[in-house]
């Protein structure tokens, strides 16, 4: 027998001049949320969810019926250690929420978001949201009396809505999972968010792929029409139109941007055009970035090669080849350098740390420098980025924060780390990782296991 679920669309019914009343009303949809019999009203909807809901936080088991994307999304935070009865925490207030958001990319459309969703918000009793690939919002605009009960669990600008701080939520699980998603009433996993119905979708940077965060539309249960999900989505793509309008091409006379963290194979943009670099290649553009004076072919030698026995003529046959890689006249020599100026992510990370801005600078810490180099320069570099962001995140104490680094792949043994978030958010999932790590570092051969990651490992016995 074929199922259908109660579409939650409010119309209102009843003649014009005479009683009127809200109603909902049923339809089939093609991609059903949750699979009920025909029939069922809104009401038991949102009870049967619920149960789920409290099914999965008791038993860590996800009862059917519910959506694999709410699935999906519940286990990922539980796995943060996220609790039903959490909240959102402010992270930018005031002078830093303002500066980091007039740097931010969706700054230059948010005129375009108010063009094509502020009347529909305002309207709707609805709210206009954007937040940034972490997750954090940015801009929370729309219906007054609408804001100030989304203010009551911290649906505000500088507020962190991602997965691993407030679970399963629209502009949080859009940017987790990079496509649009709809979260209706209790698909939500933090309880006080689950009067809220939410659409969001990813907003893209046209030129590099990178997601930059999400445009999100909130409220009530006036949103759960599937076209919500269509009209944010449709959003989205128009602001990335704007942004690739607003973006001129790259020239030579550009910056060269170098993107070397978290990958073996260094990327680099120049002239307009992506170059995907040899190990070897990332390397040397790594430490010319670094050396915007230049560097002789003996201080390159020495900061590539462990091996004395390298010679200068492999280095400068190496650079040959490079030059054939790179823009042309891109390469300088004698000594050797980059003639354009480059901004790398490493440069970026290192700044913001200076600033003590530690959230943005885990923001744009995409993993360890090179992970598989062992080029001397590029190790110590590497050691020093990761150890000073570390350090930085254990002082700043963030339980976010540090959940993101313990998560990660380099992070997922980082004792010091997981001591420190234990400290901070000493929940059951978080006690027993840092119970299993310190049992393993106290066996045979613990020491050598739990090195964080973007160090080298030395050989297991």
């Amino acid at each position: 027998m074929r199922r259908t679920v109660t579409q939650l669309v409010r119309v209102r019914t009843g003649s014009d001049d005479g009683p009127s009343r809200i109603a909902f009303r049923e339809a089939e949809l093609t991609d059903p949320w949750v699979a009920l019999e025909p029939g069922t009203d809104p009401v038991e909807r949102v009870r049967l969810l619920r149960r789920a809901h409290e099914a999965f936080t008791e038993a860590g088991t996800v009862p059917r019926p519910v959506r694999s994307v709410v699935a999906d999304s519940w286990r990922r935070s539980a796995r943060a250690g996220v609790v039903p009865d959490g909240t959102a925490r402010v992270e930018l207030t005031d002078g830093d929420l303002g500066s980091y958001r007039a740097e931010h990319p969706l700054a230059r459309v948010m005129p375009l978001f108010r063009e094509l969703m502020g009347t529909f918000a305002a309207d709707g009793e609805h709210l206009l949201a954007v937040c940034d690939a972490q997750g954090r919002l940015l801009w929370v605009e729309g219906h007054p009396v609408t804001r100030r009960q989304a203010g009551r669990m911290n649906f505000v600008p500088g507020a962190r809505w991602s997965e691993t701080a407030v679970g399963t939520n629209a502009p949080g699980t859009a940017v987790a999972v990079d496509r649009p998603v709809q979260v209706f009433a209790a698909e939500h996993f933090i309880r006080r968010v689950q009067p809220w119905t939410c659409a969001a979708a990813p907003v893209h940077d046209p030129r590099t792929g990178r997601v930059l965060g999400a445009v999100d539309i909130t409220g009530g249960d006036g949103l759960a029409h599937p076209h919500s999900l269509g009209f944010v989505q449709a959003v989205a793509r128009a602001a990335e139109s704007q942004l690739a309008l607003l973006t001129p091409p790259k020239v030579m006379d550009d910056t060269v941007e170098l993107t070397a963290l978290g990958r073996d194979e260094a990327q680099l943009l120049a002239g307009g055009r992506k170059i995907r670099l040899s190990r070897r290649h990332s390397e040397i553009l790594v430490l010319l970035a670094r050396h915007p004076e230049g560097l002789t072919g003996d201080e390159l030698l020495c900061a590539l090669y462990e091996d004395e026995s390298v010679t200068p003529v492999t280095l400068r046959a190496e650079m040959a080849r490079l030059r054939r890689v790179l823009e042309p006249g891109l390469l300088g020599s004698r000594p050797y350098r980059l003639t354009a100026p480059v901004e790398s992510d490493v440069a970026v990370v290192e700044r913001r740390l200076g600033t003590g801005a530690v959230a943005a600078a885990a923001a744009a810490y995409a993993g360890p420098l090179l992970p598989g180099s062992g080029a001397p320069a590029v190790v110590r570099l590497r050691h020093r980025l990761a150890d000073g962001l570390r350090a930085a995140l254990i002082a700043r104490r963030d339980p976010d924060l540090l959940a993101d680094w313990a998560r990660a792949a380099w992070g997922e043994d980082d004792l010091d780390v997981w001591r420190a978030l234990a400290t901070v958010r000493p929940t059951a999932a978080v006690r027993a990782r840092l119970e299993a790590l310190e049992s393993e570092l106290s066996a045979p051969g613990g020491l050598l296991r739990h090195v964080p990651r973007g160090r080298e490992r030395p050989a297991r016995p």
